[in-house]
């Protein structure tokens, strides 16, 4: 499974993927597993913490070696609901904000209060 997810390059190395699969943050099929060398096989569905978000992923073919991007988005279809629009974005949106910005924005929390 670790060397899956690292082919289809969800993972920058094969053992950040492994010790995600290690800690039991992986999901096959809706089974949690915890050992890295798991099979897998098409038509499975994966399901794991990726940054800030979850992503559902359905194997559509095995790989053979760890190609080029547009090879790795062949092995796999992704079905990762989109995000709800109510949802905060943890994207940032535009330039670093300024130290003037940064005051605003500190003021405004302040002013919302802990409950908010």
């Amino acid at each position: 499974m670790d060397k899956w997810l690292w082919q289809a390059r969800f993972f920058k190395t094969r053992s950040l993927a492994s010790r995600v699969v290690t800690d039991g943050q992986v999901r096959v099929n809706a089974q949690r597993v915890s050992k890295a060398a798991t099979s897998v096989r098409p038509g499975d569905v994966l399901t794991f913490a990726q940054g800030a978000r979850v992503r559902v992923i359905k194997i559509m073919a095995l790989g053979l070696r760890r190609g080029p991007a547009s090879e790795a988005q062949g092995l796999f279809e992704d079905l990762t609901p989109d995000p709800e629009s109510g949802a905060p974005e943890l994207a940032r949106v535009g330039p670093r904000p300024t130290k003037r910005d940064r005051r605003a924005l500190d003021a405004f929390q302040d002013d919302q209060g802990p409950d908010a």
